[in-house]
């Protein structure tokens, strides 16, 4: 587990993280190039108190606003793509760990400090067995497991065989395993968030008792076990709408990042077989600068609208409506739509010196381009599920 000691309270968190931006930037090629994210930033975020932002402050963590989640996780990600992936899943992960049963969270959080992965894919199956579930199978896409403590599994559970008349579809469930007890496979090969780490994780007959279970259905419909947090207004934000949040920081500071990249660049280099000695003295380059700025701005505003929205309903506790959590998933899909474009555009105003490892830049398009295949963030599949809903149709998902 990270770090003993006792970061200063959340409320300058931010220039925290910031101070180390130099430090994760440099180790962004090796973070990729390694396929995970380097030691030494992994225990500086955890120095700082990046993740204790969602940990219960019974446990010394900070419940910090959401405002302050999307600056923090934004800084990460302008230095590195892959560590601010990866801090905004353990970091929305320990938000999930506060959701399970009192006694699973007193075995999670010994320190606040402690890393908690998971994933939301059900490629495991859980057999009721011995006061708990007996799991096994592969967990795929586990965002930083050489670096947890703790792995929230996802799995499947018969309720019953099918030819039953007590039968049923099978029950999707959280199982908090400590990755002392799964095994990691080195298949994270990929070129987009490169660094993350999220290989596949593997049970094999771990038994799992009961409190270290979470069921699906109810979170979904806003019932968790967790008793001592169950009345907090922060926790009763809907966690897969959090995801949105946590996934628009990581967008917005890899497109600040070109942004910033591509201001200096164009003050350093001509562009080629052209009169221009310096890029920035061109017009084409006024134009591209000009609209992939708008495209991030934009981005930033679709994130404003929906952070203050949800931080609104947990202050008064009003329901959402069907509309709205599809408006938020169309928004998160929407800007991570814009911050890609952005990146885009200035990749490929960027010249053939671009293609260059060591340049940021040709990294924040693959990694922006990565972000957008996930299936919770991709653009288009945000957009069908929000039409649905606006042309009176439903959403076709539960996962809302």
């Amino acid at each position: 587990m990270a770090g003993s000691s006792a970061p200063r309270p959340d409320s300058d968190l931010v220039a925290r993280v910031r101070e180390l931006q130099p430090l994760i930037r440099s180790h962004a090629l090796r973070a990729e190039q390694g396929r995970r994210v380097t030691g030494e930033v992994v225990e500086a975020l955890a120095g700082a108190g990046l993740y204790r932002m969602n940990v219960p402050r019974h446990y010394g963590g900070y419940q910090s606003s959401l405002r302050t989640q999307v600056d923090v996780l934004s800084e990460v990600s302008a230095a590195c793509g892959s560590a601010g992936f990866m801090a905004l899943i353990q970091a929305g992960c320990a938000f999930i760990a506060a959701l399970f049963p009192d006694e699973a969270q007193d075995e999670i959080f010994t320190g606040p400090d402690v890393r908690v992965g998971g994933t939301l894919i059900p490629g495991a199956k859980a057999v009721a067995a011995d006061g708990g579930y007996v799991v096994s199978g592969n967990s795929p896409f586990a965002t930083g497991c050489q670096d947890a403590d703790w792995h929230l599994l996802t799995a499947l559970s018969d309720t019953g065989d099918a030819g039953d008349t007590g039968g049923g579809p099978p029950e999707m469930l959280w199982l908090a395993v400590p990755m002392s007890d799964l095994k990691v496979l080195d298949d994270w090969n990929v070129t987009g968030l490169a660094g993350s780490g999220s290989n596949t994780v593997v049970a094999q007959d771990v038994h799992v008792p009961a409190h270290r279970v979470l069921p699906l259905g109810p979170l979904l419909a806003g019932a968790f076990p967790s008793r001592r947090n169950s009345a907090d207004p922060f926790y009763r934000m809907p966690v897969l709408l959090l995801f949105c949040v946590w996934t628009a920081a990581n967008a917005l500071g890899l497109a600040r990042a070109a942004l910033t990249e591509f201001g200096e660049r164009i003050h350093r280099r001509g562009i080629t077989y052209t009169f221009y000695e310096r890029q920035h003295e061109a017009p084409v380059t006024h134009l591209q600068y000009a609209e992939a700025e708008m495209k991030v701005s934009s981005a930033e505003l679709l994130t404003a609208d929906f952070v203050e929205l949800i931080e609104a309903r947990a202050a008064d506790g009003t329901p959402y409506t069907a509309r709205e959590r599809a408006r938020i998933r169309a928004q998160c899909g929407y800007l991570a739509r814009l911050c890609k474009e952005a990146a885009d555009l200035i990749g490929s105003a960027s010249g053939a010196s671009s293609l260059h490892r060591e340049v940021p830049v040709q990294r924040i398009v693959r990694d922006l381009n990565a972000l957008s295949l996930h299936s919770f963030v991709n653009p288009t599949a945000n957009l069908e599920l929000y039409g649905r809903v606006l042309s009176g149709l439903d959403a076709g998902t539960p996962f809302l």
